[in-house]
């Protein structure tokens, strides 16, 4: 059974082990109770740390290297930046994470659209 609706989203000022582990940990806590979350992800480092402790409720599936055709998240990171984080001039750090969360929290709010950019066209021929 597919759940729609569910996001779980973390902005931290580093991608590192430890910001992988916290992110893994928040979208545990969304997973329905007795169900599996499958994870797509690309090669970064921090993404196959032998450190990273991935929570049983969640399985990685890494991606070949270099192939970001394949990764769905491309394309939503696209979307993001066309409709909500394109010509703007950012005047602090802090400008940026409120921006960065206004912008998630307005795609979260629209689970199918979420579907929709994350998916191939080339996929279903």
């Amino acid at each position: 059974m597919v759940t729609w609706g569910k996001a779980a989203g973390l902005v931290k000022q580093y991608c590192n082990t430890e910001a992988m582990a916290a992110h893994l940990t928040g979208i545990s806590r969304h997973i329905a109770s007795g169900a599996q979350a499958l994870l797509i992800l690309d090669q970064a480092g921090w993404h196959a740390s032998a450190a990273l402790a991935v929570p049983a409720n969640i399985r990685l599936l890494p991606l070949p290297p270099k192939c970001p055709e394949l990764n769905p998240v491309e394309k939503v990171w696209q979307f993001l930046r066309d409709n909500w984080l394109s010509n703007i001039i950012f005047t602090s750090y802090h400008h940026i994470v409120d921006h960065c969360c206004r912008a998630w929290n307005n795609l979260i709010e629209q689970p199918q659209r979420i579907t929709f950019i994350g998916l191939r066209q080339w996929a279903h021929r």
